[in-house]
């Protein structure tokens, strides 16, 4: 599995990134955890607004900084496919 932030590198940005982290070392789980800042890769995925978190090349959230409980929800559902 591979998560990736997208965005530039604003506080919200680095606030996703953050939890995101978290919640996996919380699940126990190895996965990948990419930061995007290109702006063409971040518009390749039809991302207007940033932050945004892209699981298994799937956007699941765009615009916002979600909760961790969230992400792990998230994740959970990913490994569960």
């Amino acid at each position: 599995m591979k998560a990736k932030i997208l965005g530039a590198g604003c506080s919200n940005c680095k606030k996703l990134e953050k939890i995101v982290r978290e919640a996996v070392a919380e699940l126990g789980i190895v996965i990948e955890v990419e930061k995007v800042e290109d702006m063409a890769s971040i518009m390749a995925y039809g991302v207007m607004s940033t932050p945004a978190l892209v699981i298994n090349e799937e956007v699941k959230l765009v615009g916002k900084v979600p909760n961790k409980a969230r992400v792990i929800e998230l994740l959970q559902a990913e490994l569960n496919k």
